[in-house]
């Protein structure tokens, strides 16, 4: 169980955390275009320049295509590129949606999530589809890598968050299932809690 003695604000990690992804999906996709080492490009603890650049917005949705055609060598279309991109895209457990209805009431919860527009465009929609409601009236306020101009581990997207909304380490809980993103928490005093594999939200509440 995770321990909120003192906690006043919870900031929570979206990927592996509120929805299901699952990378290998992705990066099986990508094989089947043509790249064969995927996951030397992309995966949970190390991504290159291109993908950090699309989780940075520092380039365009297009822009990322284009140079997954360079990589692929061979004809694909946007359509095909976004397909294999979102296969790691799975569900919104339901519990953990009406988990975070309850707990929003107790607490300040935010949403902090590395991600891009591809990605955003996909969930978001799917989202509204399920529920009949905008995703971000779940949080006080969400934080998307790619609209910000920052991702974790870095130490300023930390520092923008408890900035912007006046938030004490002391009283903050960051929870998040990389265990780099948790280190870049601790360094700022931030209370962590890492969501090993199998464990879910729902399960370590005692709500």
């Amino acid at each position: 169980m995770i321990k909120l003695k003192n906690i006043k604000n919870i900031i929570f990690d979206f990927g592996g955390v509120i929805i299901d992804i699952n990378h290998q999906l992705a990066e099986n996709a990508f094989k089947d275009l043509g790249i064969k080492h995927f996951d030397k490009l992309y995966s949970q603890l190390v991504q290159n320049e291109l993908f950090d650049k699309l989780e940075r917005g520092f380039i365009s949705a297009q822009n990322f295509r284009k140079k997954i055609k360079e990589l692929i060598k061979i004809p694909v279309t946007d359509k095909e590129i976004d397909h294999a991109w979102n296969c790691l895209i799975l569900d919104f457990p339901r519990e953990r949606i009406k988990l975070l209805e309850k707990i929003k009431n107790k607490y300040r919860i935010f949403l902090l999530s590395n991600t891009n527009e591809i990605h955003y465009n996909l969930y978001i929609q799917k989202f509204k589809d399920e529920f009949k409601k905008d995703f971000s009236e779940l949080f006080e306020k969400t934080y998307w890598s790619f609209k910000i101009g920052m991702r974790k581990p870095d130490k300023e997207i930390f520092e923008f968050i408890m900035n912007q909304n006046k938030l004490k380490p002391s009283e903050t809980l960051f929870i998040d299932d990389s265990i780099q993103h948790i280190k870049g928490a601790k360094k700022m005093r931030i209370n962590t809690y890492f969501l090993k594999k199998g464990e879910d939200i729902v399960d370590i509440f005692n709500i």
